[in-house]
C-alpha cells in the first residue's frame, strides 16, 4: 500500500453541512493533514479555491449559489485559474451512474458515495495522489482522462469521438507527499 504524507498537502473541503464539514476536516487531520481549509458553499470554494491554492478539492454536489458540478467545471477552465489540475473528490449521496457520468464528464477525479467512509476517503486520496490519470484537451471536455484504462484497439460504444485529443500527463502529487522510510 503506498503511503503518503498528508501534513505536506492542503485541503479544500467545499459543503453546505458544516457537520460534514467537520466531519471531513476530522478525518483529514486524522490521515495527518495540517492544511484543511473549508467553505460552505460553491461560490466561497470557488474564492478559497483561488486564494488558499489547494493540492485537493473535495467537494459535495449539492449547494447553494452553484453546485459541485459547476464549481468543477470553473476549475477545469485552462487559464481561468491558478491550477486547473487539481484532483477533485465529489462526494454525493446520489450515486446512480447518471450521476457519476455527468461527474466525470465535468473533470471530477474520484467520486465518493455518501455516507462516506475513512477508508473510501483515503483511498480517493491516495489514489489521485499516487497515480494521476493524464488530462485530455478536446474542443469539449478538459480535464482528466474519464478512462481508468487504456487499451488503444478498443472500438465499442465508448470510444472517443471527438476527434483530436492532446493529452497532457500529469506529474505525480506523490514526489511531493511521499513517506522516506
Amino acid at each position: 500500500m503506498v503511503r503518503i504524507e498528508f501534513n505536506r498537502l492542503r485541503f479544500l473541503v467545499i459543503d453546505d453541512n458544516a457537520h460534514m464539514r467537520r466531519m471531513l476536516r476530522i478525518l483529514l487531520h486524522g490521515f495527518g493533514a495540517r492544511e484543511v481549509h473549508e467553505a460552505e458553499d460553491g461560490a466561497a470554494g470557488l474564492e478559497a479555491f483561488t486564494h488558499h491554492t489547494p493540492d485537493i478539492v473535495i467537494t459535495d454536489w449539492a449547494m447553494p449559489m452553484f453546485d459541485g458540478l459547476e464549481l468543477t467545471q470553473m476549475i477545469r477552465q485552462p487559464g481561468a485559474n491558478s491550477n486547473p489540475y487539481v484532483p477533485i473528490i465529489m462526494l454525493t449521496g446520489h450515486s446512480e451512474k447518471k450521476r457519476v457520468v455527468s461527474a466525470r464528464d465535468a473533470g471530477v477525479t474520484e467520486f465518493l458515495a455518501k455516507p462516506i467512509s475513512a477508508k473510501g476517503l483515503y483511498q480517493r486520496i491516495v489514489n489521485a495522489v499516487a497515480n494521476p490519470r493524464p488530462f485530455i484537451k478536446t474542443k469539449t471536455y478538459f480535464g482528466p482522462d474519464r478512462r481508468r484504462n487504456f487499451n488503444p484497439n478498443y472500438v465499442g460504444t465508448e470510444r472517443r469521438k471527438g476527434g483530436k485529443a492532446d493529452i497532457i500527463k500529469q506529474s505525480p502529487l506523490y514526489e511531493k507527499v511521499r513517506s522516506s522510510g
